[in-house]
């Protein structure tokens, strides 16, 4: 307790010195850190500098976890300042390595046998070092170049304590902190929990790479190195080498003579791809863990590395998050809003009309410069943003998503400035959502589902005369809220043929997925089709 006191009263003094004084407006336990200012060993030259970079070197000041943790706040676009988070975005995750006999010996018992056993070469020295692993170049029996990722060590321990520390700030600015509410630290804090903990853990990334690697073996546009489970442990990762130019490298691309433009639509494809058609994407593909194969410079490969932070999403967010891309696509600002209710995003009371007219602004403005111009990244911040004044709450993933699409869109400028991403992504999530929710899919999936529900079936007489009983004995208890009576009065004239009608259209749709699954294509998709027609009828009526 004395020590962690100790830590946070040090962690304060650290953001005194850098005149991060908003940190601590009414926050009684830490204002006293302001008497930093009087001392001679105070910073001195940082008053003028802007508040983010302030915040960005009392972070690296304070060590890696925390440098850790200004880069996953650098993704919460949604709650910081575009300043602020542009600076945060700038840490640098590199550390001093640790010693090579270090590594060796975390590897050996991890692995349970010597590197001389499990390698037949295994530098001493790090290729590169970062706040969480350290990468060591090596060579298996068999000849394969490789690279060994080994976990520092401690590192868990440091990471539980600092952990512990930051929950202890953001219970101080979200209770103290006159914004403390909207900024949500505790989450955000919990977040980074989250995230880091998958970074620990060597075989979780291996599995991550391994499942991106098969969605793409088929693939010239991406390439994922390939895991060596016999190498890898939850603090080992063995992993294939690879070389290729950096992407960032447009000097030596150019050199090259690499197609640019190929290779940035190829970005943007990739991820549009992993996210929509595999719910399965690579949330951290900023520059530095892209490399290029110029092999063929007319077809050049991306290959990806780092694979802690890797996302899904629940299929009804894809599903949303895909509705509203494709709804500004084709700048239908009512699905926009109606979207936002739908999901969940904001409450079910939001006015439409209003949330429609806030996202129309946000957008509209954008379409009266060329498309080449307009970054649909920073239009889909900015309508997240607008979206806040209507209570708006987005799960971790999707704040993720928004870093990458960020980062995707950034690289493919950087690669082509004149690159119109609305003709790139449009066609392709279009392409996408055809075949996924497709009536084809949707008939085979109801087809693969369908012996699920008649095994079922059996219980469901059950059910009904288990319901009917309490409902007949006064033991059925249920709640109506007052505003869903208001709706539903003057609704129950015709009630009977809409069920009737629903009930023979569920039988339709049931029967053409059995004979659509069973090769009766024509036969299934006619019953599909009448089935969803009169489905969508009875719906409207």
């Amino acid at each position: 307790m004395i020590g962690r006191s100790f830590r946070l009263a040090s962690i304060a003094l650290t953001l005194a010195r850098y005149r991060l004084d908003e940190m601590f407006v009414g926050m009684p336990p830490l204002k006293l850190a302001r008497l930093v200012r009087l001392l001679p060993w105070g910073r001195r030259g940082v008053r003028d500098l802007p508040h983010g970079e302030r915040l960005r070197l009392a972070l690296q000041e304070l060590g890696p976890i925390y440098v850790k943790f200004g880069q996953i706040l650098s993704t919460r676009r949604d709650l910081l300042p575009p300043d602020i988070a542009d600076e945060l975005a700038l840490l640098q995750d590199a550390v001093p390595p640790f010693p090579g006999a270090e590594a060796r010996r975390i590897i050996e018992e991890e692995l349970g046998a010597s590197t001389d056993e499990l390698f037949t070469e295994f530098e001493h020295s790090a290729l590169a070092s970062a706040s969480i692993a350290q990468v060591h170049a090596a060579r298996l029996e068999s000849g394969e170049s490789v690279v060994v990722k080994v976990v520092r060590p401690g590192i868990e321990r440091q990471i539980e304590r600092d952990l512990e520390l930051l929950k202890a700030m953001a219970r101080l600015v979200r209770r103290h902190h006159p914004e403390g509410d909207r900024i949500r630290p505790d989450d955000i804090v919990a977040e980074f929990q989250r995230v880091i903990s998958r970074e620990l853990d060597m075989q979780s990334e291996g599995a991550n790479a391994s499942l991106l690697r098969r969605n793409f073996e088929d693939s010239h546009e991406l390439y994922i190195p390939a895991i060596h489970w016999s190498h890898t442990a939850k603090r080992v990762l063995t992993m294939e080498r690879v070389s290729g130019v950096p992407v960032k490298d447009l000097a030596e691309l150019r050199r090259r003579e690499v197609d640019l433009e190929k290779l940035a639509r190829r970005g943007i494809r990739i991820f549009y791809t992993q996210v929509f058609r595999d719910n399965l994407f690579h949330a951290d593909l900023h520059p530095g863990n892209i490399l290029i194969d110029t092999s063929d410079p007319a077809d050049p490969t991306i290959i990806a590395l780092d694979f802690g932070i890797v996302e899904t999403m629940a299929p009804e967010d894809l599903h949303y998050i895909g509705e509203n891309f494709l709804a500004i696509f084709n700048r239908d600002y009512r699905r926009v809003a109606e979207l936002h209710v739908e999901a969940g995003w904001v409450p079910a009371d939001t006015r439409i009309e209003e949330l429609e007219a806030a996202a129309r602004t946000v957008c509209e403005p954008n379409f009266t410069r060329p498309l080449e111009e307009v970054s649909f990244a920073e239009m889909v911040l900015a309508l997240f943003a607008v979206a806040r004044r209507f209570k708006l709450t987005l799960q971790p993933q999707l704040i993720m998503l928004q870093k990458t699409l960020l980062n995707i869109e950034g690289m493919a400028r950087e690669l082509y400035p004149q690159l119109n991403i609305w003709e790139v992504a449009k066609p392709e999530l279009e392409g996408i959502f055809a075949e996924r929710y497709g009536l084809p899919r949707t008939a085979r999936r109801i087809g693969r589902e369908l012996p699920g529900w008649l095994a079922r079936s059996p219980e469901l007489p059950v059910l009904v005369h288990d319901y009917l009983k309490k409902a007949a004995s006064g033991k059925l208890h249920t709640r109506i809220d007052p505003a869903d009576l208001e709706r539903l009065h003057g609704k129950s004239t015709g009630s009977q043929v809409r069920v009737a009608a629903g009930l023979l259209a569920g039988s339709l749709i049931i029967a053409g997925s059995v004979l659509f699954a069973s090769g009766h294509d024509w036969l299934g998709g006619a019953g599909l089709v009448i089935g969803l027609l009169m489905g969508l009828v009875t719906t409207a009526r």
